[in-house]
């Protein structure tokens, strides 16, 4: 079985003529301090000089990099010729293009979809100085929908990898249920969270300080921050936003339980009616998704759900893909706003790993689920078990 390098880059000559690409192009340098993030799909790569890395729709696969960077290169095993240069990346990368003539030519630039800009505006301007007298000037074009389909559709050994992730982070869930009591703190829960993921080989999935998010109760700050002082306490909530990265691919769930008073065996009914609410509408975006459909008709049918429950609208995109990234880039469910750009517009596929996310803020804390799924040929099925009643602290 090929690794999974060479099942990515078989994929991406296959995308080529789908997308109406004679060729793609990534240009690089010191990926030390800047690397295109769809570079990352196809190996791990240091490179210190102008490099140009170079896919053909005939099914070939090229590096041109500055002599000293070639070896490593050559090692990874994935390209089938690497050439070298000594004073200027400029003149061989025109020869390079000259042996295919390529008609279009696709660069990682994008305004909508940061995974696809990859391409930085000096090293654009470079390229442009590298083409001028050539051709090839005029036939560059945005790479944006091959590379968000490369990104997007998992091969098997992906979504086994994704899967995994997924499943670790389900223990980990399960450890912080039975850790949770009254009077813990949210910097405790992330000490043994961490503790947790270190034990088990991997990392989180986004910087350890804002992973987990953690929410005790109504007073914690909401939103992309990390752990505060607040305490799990009766009749409040306790709210975990978590995922893994494990074998360089993540997970992203989130989780919620009710810590009970002394006096109840079951959560009060208006907690248990906004888990519940939060649950339909996860349930029935998850019932409409199937290839073809377009990401904000999906988000639009959560937004609907929640807001015919009596509640008002989440402030952010019902979800978003997940890969080698917590937030893999391309296309999600994500609503008509200007911020998503162009990506809530863009189709649904077989193969994308995606969340379904939302949550209600209430007087007992931050009701909120996270889930993914699995993008197949007729639906979709949970990747992680979905949690399907409010957990309880005892």
């Amino acid at each position: 079985m090929m690794d999974l390098y060479h099942e990515k880059l078989h994929q991406a000559q296959d995308l080529l003529a789908a997308y109406d690409l004679d060729l793609w192009l990534i240009v690089v340098r010191e990926t030390a301090e800047h690397t295109d993030p769809a570079l990352k799909l196809l190996g791990h790569f240091s490179l210190t000089w102008p490099t140009a890395i170079v896919i053909t729709r005939q099914g070939r696969a090229l590096a041109l990099t500055g002599l000293g960077d070639d070896e490593a290169v050559r090692h990874t095993g994935l390209f089938d010729e690497v050439r070298t240069y000594t004073q200027s990346i400029g003149p061989e990368l025109v020869r390079l293009l000259s042996t295919y003539n390529p008609q279009r030519i696709g660069i990682n630039i994008s305004r909508s979809d940061v995974s696809a800009d990859g391409l930085t505006y000096g090293m654009y301007l470079n390229l442009c100085d590298y083409l001028a007298d050539t051709p090839y000037r005029e036939r560059l074009v945005s790479a944006e929908q091959f590379v968000t389909a490369l990104r997007s559709r998992k091969t098997p050994q992906e979504v086994d990898r994704l899967r995994a992730a997924a499943d670790l982070s389900m223990r980990i869930f399960a450890a912080v249920g039975d850790f949770l009591r009254p009077g813990v703190s949210e910097y405790e829960v992330a000490a043994f969270t961490h503790a947790q993921t270190q034990a088990a080989g991997a990392i989180t999935a986004w910087d350890l300080a804002h992973c987990p998010g953690l929410n005790a109760g109504p007073n914690s700050p909401w939103g992309h921050v990390g752990p505060s002082a607040e305490i799990v306490r009766p009749g409040e909530v306790f709210h975990m936003d978590f995922g893994v990265k494990l074998n360089d691919y993540c997970s992203d769930h989130q989780r919620v339980w009710y810590c009970l008073r002394p006096d109840e065996h079951e959560p009060p009914a208006e907690a248990q009616h906004a888990f519940n609410a939060v649950k339909a509408a996860i349930r029935a975006a998850a019932a409409a998704v199937r290839p073809g459909v377009v990401g904000w008709e999906i988000d639009a049918i959560a937004r609907q759900t929640i807001t015919a429950a009596g509640y008002p609208e989440y402030p952010h995109a019902l979800g978003h893909q997940v890969g080698r990234s917590v937030h893999d880039g391309g296309v999600g469910f994500y609503p008509r706003w200007e911020r998503y750009g162009d990506r809530p517009y863009g189709t649904i596929d077989a193969g994308m790993v995606l969340t379904l996310e939302l949550g209600i803020r209430t007087r007992f804390g931050y009701i909120s689920l996270e889930e993914e799924i699995l993008v197949t040929a007729d639906g979709c099925e949970w990747i992680g078990q979905p949690q399907e009643e409010l957990w309880l602290i005892r």
